[in-house]
């Protein structure tokens, strides 16, 4: 059984989880808008991981008889302005879920709750690859960029992502 205070933040990291989709839809967008339809691929796909991390919290609190409350989900605010805007507040995005995760984690661990700290343990291994993901395109951007050839390249590059849906056994 989750404690009243785990069971609260799983809530609240579901609705972070899709909150996370939305924002990332709309990276999406905005590099549509531009053209740059591999850039506008990568987030795409990024959404739908998000979506994903949002269901396995889902499921796994109605796996362990807590009631999931479902919030509204914000509007994206973010001011995107350029390219490097929208990759660095990729990066900020994801180092506040890693923020999340762990104080989910910090939770869990205090009330000895073994089972979830389990389940957490993929999350906080999924962030380390967000965060190194999110720093990687940073720095091809850095370096590419300013060039049109080297960026339609890298546009090249971002637009082969595939999908994968996470294994992660609740």
């Amino acid at each position: 059984m989750l404690s009243e205070n785990v069971a609260a933040l799983l809530n609240q990291q579901v609705n972070k989880e899709f909150y996370s989709a939305y924002l990332y839809l709309d990276f999406s967008n905005y590099f549509e808008a531009r053209g740059l339809d591999g850039f506008a691929n990568w987030y795409k796909i990024q959404a739908q991981e998000e979506r994903d991390h949002a269901m396995l919290f889902y499921q796994y609190l109605q796996n362990n008889g807590a009631k999931v409350t479902l919030e509204a989900i914000a509007k994206p605010d973010k001011a995107l302005n350029s390219d490097m805007d929208v990759l660095k507040a990729g990066l900020e995005h994801e180092l506040y879920v890693t923020s999340l995760i762990n104080e989910l984690y910090a939770a869990a661990y205090a009330e000895k709750d073994f089972r979830t700290m389990q389940f957490l343990d993929w999350f906080v291994k999924e962030q380390g690859e967000e965060e190194t993901n999110a720093n990687n395109l940073i720095s091809k951007m850095e370096l590419f960029g300013s060039d049109p050839k080297s960026l339609y390249m890298l546009n090249s590059e971002l637009a082969g992502r595939a999908y994968s849906a996470p294994s992660l056994s609740l």
